[in-house]
């Protein structure tokens, strides 16, 4: 071992003694059970549904509110109890105000500290002292943990914990140690969160759960093609900005653009208002209850127009310089007839319908005008310098990848590119031919770079950003075309289609997964694919557990504009030391529900799969890490301190 590193080490444990007694810790700590992680997929901005989620654990919480007080409580209390747990600052406002006595609410306190101490007890029943400790509320700690280990064997200290919970009150303190015990819960019943691609568009608040997140104690992200579209824009790809405004204005979410990151937009507005006017087919799509005014609802029409245009021109110039991403298909400005506003498409005919070419040239339809491009160039210089985004993309990237293998599972948002006959894609570009896990590796290196460099507008490591929003052989698109142009100005239904890759018909191929697993160097007997990115239409039937259980798709419908087709408000996943178990939610209507009702959102559990031996945290990501630093304290002791 390199010596420096072992001087280092030397520094920290600076005697034999405590060098052993750290390797004592860490070996008991192998063979604890291994944490509870939690898989969730496709927020789309849908902060409340994912806090409740986040905030219940799937359902963990109240699991375990009903094997602890089983027979104790009433299903009304235990459910008060629940939302207590869950929300505890806005139930407690709700119980205060019931009670008339101060007496009344002096015995409640009491009975809900017990309740709750009792509850942090079982929940970190299989972790440290030292990893409960960190869970705590700072200022209560000391306090906390003579409660919960009280001995009172010989009755001595009764008086003594009974008047450290009767000051805790009367100092009014009661209520901050509800509090701090309720998100110690929460932490605790969930040891890692998992997002599995597709925080951005279409919701109203995709900045809320990136502060949640950028919050959260232990989370990892694996990127999906909407969170690419906003880490392009930020590294300086003016056509991943475009695509950004443009979904923000089709789903009414601009304010994201204007008052959350602070993006100035009326530039484009002045240039929408001059060339642009109704148009049916870019009206916003209402997915709120919130009412526009006809002059809203024109200025959003007008702006989703203008902005689309200059998406399709922007689109143009990177598939003629780069014939590597095969999509000379897709140049369509050029197949339109301007005069007739007709279009020719695979070699027949269509009439196009609410158009707004007010601003493109014929002659050169992907030219923007001189207004257009200055436009864009605010736009670009202004969400560069957003501060908060700056922040959320930051941490996007710092948490984020194209994949993950976690546990011995391949996590991925998207699909793995494949052939009809199940083999690997391959995709040739800048000289070389990559396909499986090495063309994903190459993906996320261009990726990097263009956040690294987002001066570099238009290189080749930009362009594959887009290129990941909308190419036939990106992870995270999985389909041969973007059909969006077809949708804005053609009624046919048949030029709409997007042909998806083979993946997603061959992911029910337990071969086929097993194959993959493989790809990236997993267990194909013990691991599983993790995927999102498609909705799991169960109101179909169809079964998001595929493969014999060697894939699990768990998008099913957080985002409201898909929960028609879906018929449920999303699938999490749950995977603790006895196995996997997945969960199906119903639709979640809103936290007031949950306090005022104590009605929760209805959860259903599948199980996946039951280990015969409960999982220990050595057989983990985590317990590799621990066996590695054991080593280097073993090496340490060898070379130091036996000498």
């Amino acid at each position: 071992m390199n010596l420096k590193y072992l001087d280092l080490l030397a520094q920290k444990y600076d005697s034999e003694e405590k060098v052993a007694s750290e390797i004592i810790n860490l070996e008991a700590i192998l063979d604890l059970p291994k944490g509870t992680e939690h898989f969730v997929s496709d927020l789309h901005g849908e902060y409340q549904a994912f806090q409740h989620v986040l905030r219940n654990g799937s359902g963990n919480v109240k699991v375990k509110i009903r094997d602890l007080f089983q027979g104790g409580m009433q299903e009304k209390e235990l459910n008060d109890f629940a939302a207590l747990v869950y929300y505890p600052e806005e139930k407690l406002q709700l119980i205060k105000s019931r009670f008339s006595s101060k007496q009344g609410l002096q015995e409640w306190y009491i009975e809900n500290i017990e309740r709750m101490l009792k509850l942090v007890s079982y929940a970190s029943s299989k972790y440290t002292r030292s990893k409960l400790r960190k869970a705590l509320p700072k200022q209560f700690v000391y306090i906390i943990e003579e409660l919960l280990y009280k001995t009172d064997e010989f009755t001595n200290k009764k008086e003594y914990y009974a008047k450290m919970v009767q000051q805790l009150i009367a100092l009014g303190q009661a209520d901050k140690l509800i509090i701090g015990l309720a998100y110690t819960t929460q932490r605790l019943v969930v040891d890692h969160l998992h997002v599995v691609g597709d925080i951005y568009d279409r919701g109203p608040d995709p900045h809320k759960i990136m502060d949640t997140l950028s919050d959260y104690h232990s989370v990892d992200i694996q990127w999906g093609n909407h969170d690419v579209l906003w880490l392009g824009a930020f590294a300086g790809s003016k056509v991943c900005l475009a695509n950004i405004i443009r979904i923000c204005a089709r789903y009414n979410n601009l304010d994201i653009i204007e008052d959350v990151y602070g993006i100035n937009l009326r530039p484009l507005l002045n240039l929408a208002e001059k060339y642009y006017g109704d148009n049916p087919a870019f009206r916003p799509k209402r997915i709120s209850d919130e009412k526009l005014t006809e002059q809203e609802q024109l200025q959003i029409t007008k702006i989703h127009q203008a902005i689309s245009i200059i998406q399709f021109k922007l689109e143009s110039p990177i598939i003629k310089r780069r014939t590597c991403f095969d999509m000379a298909d897709r140049l369509l400005l050029e197949k339109v007839d301007y005069g007739k506003q007709e279009a020719v498409l695979q070699g027949k005919t269509y009439k196009l319908e609410n158009t707004c070419f007010a601003t493109i040239d014929p002659q050169q339809p992907d030219r923007l005008l001189e207004e257009e491009a200055q436009v864009l160039d605010k736009l670009l210089f202004s969400i560069q310098h957003s501060e908060k985004l700056a922040r959320h993309m930051n941490f996007l990237m710092k948490k984020g990848s194209l994949y993950l293998r976690y546990n011995g599972n391949l996590l991925i948002h998207g699909c793995m590119p494949l052939e009809e006959g199940g083999t690997m894609k391959k995709m040739e570009f800048e000289g070389k031919t990559y396909g499986g896990r090495e063309l994903l590796d190459a993906f996320e290196g261009y990726l990097r770079h263009a956040f690294a460099h987002p001066e570099e507008t238009d290189d080749f490591a930009t362009d594959m950003v887009w290129y990941l929003w909308t190419g036939e052989n990106s992870s995270l698109f999985g389909k041969r075309e973007m059909t969006t142009f077809e949708r804005y100005f053609i009624k046919e239904k048949e030029t709409h289609k997007e042909r998806k890759n083979p993946y997603y018909y061959l992911r029910e191929d337990e071969e086929v997964c097993r194959n993959i697993l493989a790809e990236f160097g997993l267990n194909p007997d013990q691991g599983r694919i993790i995927n999102g990115h498609t909705p799991v239409k169960e109101i179909d039937g169809e079964n998001p557990i595929k493969a014999n259980g060697k894939m699990i798709v768990i998008d099913g419908g957080f985002s409201k504009a898909y929960q028609s087709t879906t018929g449920i408000a999303g699938y999490t996943l749950l995977y603790n030391s006895y196995g996997m178990q997945l969960v199906a939610h119903q639709l979640f209507n809103s936290k007031e529900e949950v306090l005022s009702k104590g009605i929760d959102v209805l959860s259903i559990k599948r199980l996946v799969d039951e280990e015969l031996q409960r999982k220990k945290v050595r057989e983990t990501n985590t317990g590799e890490e621990l066996l590695q630093e054991i080593a280097n304290l073993s090496s340490l002791r060898k070379h130091r301190y036996m000498k």
